[in-house]
């Protein structure tokens, strides 16, 4: 059976024993009634998996000992999802939910000319994305920036291979597969608002030697579009 899995933010390379902050220790003591001696695992989000034995099962300050350290080098396709804010903040946590749980390397929330403004919650999100990893029993957290506009990431966002997909009807368009895809590159997709990206947007993505692609036949909501774009360039 797999040990218990926790998150323990900025682990040192010399740290010997960690204490763990209230909430954490009130699961491992009051919910799953570990005691001293036994052993569970953590990450710091860095690629880095602790096995810990329980010195100290206080329920506010539960006090761990390091007994192995490995490190998981991160998945060699690097994926990156710029996508706009949803006025449905439910909808965007799902996203963030399932992008992490897939091996999603990093997200963007985008403020685009449609998107419709929103409380970006910062805390809660983080939050989102931390049990997402330790529920999918990954050792790399997403990272996640605060939200940019469209128009002054275009000019920062970069990748060996960067993609937008939009709604327009155009020749230029191709379908986002295999073919096009390099596997041993990094990999940035551009996810726009409902209504889409303008057709101002799109245009200085092409500048920016963005390749515009498309997800499929049907018209996609943004978080189904942003799951479909990183499933599609994950695997």
């Amino acid at each position: 059976m797999a040990l218990p899995f926790f998150y323990k933010e900025d682990i040192t390379a010399d740290t010997k024993v960690i204490v763990l902050d209230e909430a954490t220790s009130k699961h491992i003591v009051q919910v799953l009634r570990m005691q001293n001696g036994e052993q569970l695992q953590l990450t710091d989000g860095k690629g880095n998996l602790f096995t810990c034995e329980i010195t100290d099962n206080n329920r506010k300050k539960c006090t761990v000992a390091i007994t192995q350290t490995t490190n998981h080098k991160p998945s060699t396709t690097n994926i990156t999802i710029a996508i706009s804010l949803l006025k449905n903040t439910n909808r965007f946590e799902w996203f963030l939910e399932k992008a992490t749980e897939i091996g999603v390397a990093e997200i963007v929330p985008l403020i685009c000319t449609r998107t419709e403004k929103q409380n970006f919650k910062t805390e809660r999100l983080q939050t989102i994305l931390i049990s997402a990893m330790l529920q999918s029993q990954q050792c790399w957290l997403p990272k996640m920036s605060e939200p940019v506009k469209y128009k002054d990431f275009i000019a920062t966002g970069n990748a060996a291979q960067k993609f937008i997909a939009h709604c327009e009807d155009v020749n230029t368009k191709q379908p986002i597969t295999n073919k096009l895809i390099n596997e041993l590159t990094s990999k940035l997709i551009l996810i726009g608002p409902e209504g889409d990206f303008t057709t101002a947007e799109i245009e200085l993505a092409l500048q920016n030697n963005f390749i515009p692609v498309s997800l499929g036949e049907t018209r996609l909501r943004t978080e189904t579009a942003g799951m479909v774009a990183a499933t599609i360039l994950m695997f």
